[in-house]
């Protein structure tokens, strides 16, 4: 069992409903939190003709029947008038101008679609990330991760927890590793994503980023990230895994699903995200986001509130990644440097110039792992 929570201010997971999903009764933040529940995935009515109304009435020779040009019994009828023919060149010509309207209506329509929001439809599709996002948030200035350090004035940023006395994680026989799990309809896992991604680009090279939303009917509506279903790290220094568990494309009850943890992620999972290790965790279920940075640091909830991202569009927050004053930047980027830190101590420091930056240094000394 799965579900999305808020560590910030719920303390943790809490357990489906007992009555089921959308019992009555319930916040919207534990609505949200349920792993099952109503989705209505009926869309807005469209506009048509008025219910009811009749076809234009018919007749002969004309729209009203009478009074139509029907010729008088008897009388000749007037010769028809010589018929033209349409010049070959011309219809040439016409033919290439109407294939011209088409596409140029048909790329508007997908610009318009990749670049906002149908406030009426049921989830936003995932698409390949654009150049200039995937640009913006891998290539974040030095100077802005040690301007804000883990400094965030007016956004909460909550550190991840530290652990004690664990091995370093191993997956597909590598090691230092990390293992995200999370879901494309979840909000918090949404506001995370920027901050991972972001954190991981310091270490490797991503490709197969998509773009996507979170639930445009859960809290935090529609919140603009990444997904990393399809997409991978290439890395020197570690290994990355990200599981997206679920869509964000309603059913009658939940999400449609995507992808299951393998055995040795499930064996993660089942330690990890408990609670010997999250204070508040249920024992048996699994939160949204989960995050664990080589069994030393686990991420479980949001690190901040995707209430920071709403409205902004994917560019919209990406662009302004260069502006170390912008509350946005400071509360993914803080993420980012305590992210940064947890992975520097499994790869023991390298690469240097990121693990010995000052904003580094500031994380690392704020989880007292230096």
């Amino acid at each position: 069992m799965a579900q999305d929570q808020d560590r910030t201010t719920a303390g943790g997971n809490k357990p489906k409903p007992a009555n089921g999903p959308g019992s009555a009764g319930q916040s919207a933040k534990d609505r949200s939190k349920a792993q099952s529940r109503s989705i209505s995935t009926k869309s807005p009515a469209g506009k048509g003709g008025k219910p009811g109304a009749k076809p234009g009435p018919g007749g002969k020779g004309g729209a009203g029947g009478k009074g139509g040009n029907t010729p008088r019994s008897g009388a000749r009828p007037a010769p028809a008038a010589p018929k033209r023919r349409a010049s070959g060149a011309l219809i040439a010509w016409g033919a290439v101008g109407l294939i011209v309207v088409v596409i140029a209506v048909l790329v508007i329509v997908k610009l318009t679609a990749g670049s906002t929001n149908n406030a009426n439809a049921p989830y936003t599709p995932v698409t390949p990330a654009p150049a200039s996002v995937v640009h913006d948030v891998t290539n974040i200035p030095l100077s802005v991760y040690n301007t804000v350090g883990v400094t965030s004035p007016t956004v909460q940023v909550t550190p991840p927890i530290i652990t004690s006395g664990q091995p370093p994680m191993t997956l597909n026989g590598k090691s230092p590793a990390m293992f995200y799990y999370g879901a494309e309809y979840c909000p918090y896992c949404a506001a995370e994503r920027w901050s991972m991604t972001a954190a991981l680009s310091r270490f490797g090279t991503w490709s197969g980023l998509k773009v996507t939303a979170s639930s445009h009917t859960d809290v935090f509506p529609a919140t603009h990230t990444f997904s990393y279903h399809g997409a991978s790290l290439t890395s020197p220094y570690l290994e990355f895994s990200g599981v997206e568990a679920v869509s964000n494309v309603p059913t009658a009850t939940y999400y449609t699903s995507l992808q299951n943890p393998t055995k040795e992620e499930q064996n993660i999972l089942t330690k990890y995200d408990s609670p010997q290790f999250i204070p508040g965790a249920t024992a048996g279920q699994v939160g949204f986001p989960f995050i664990n940075i080589n069994n030393l640091a686990l991420v479980s909830g949001p690190s901040y509130s995707p209430g920071v991202l709403s409205g902004l569009s994917w560019s919209d927050i990406s662009g302004g990644l260069n502006d170390a004053t912008n509350p946005v930047t400071q509360a993914i980027v803080a993420t980012a440097n305590y992210m940064t830190a947890s992975i520097c101590v499994g790869t023991k420091g390298q690469p240097g110039s990121v693990c010995s930056s000052p904003g580094v240094e500031a994380a690392a000394k704020a989880l007292k792992l230096s």
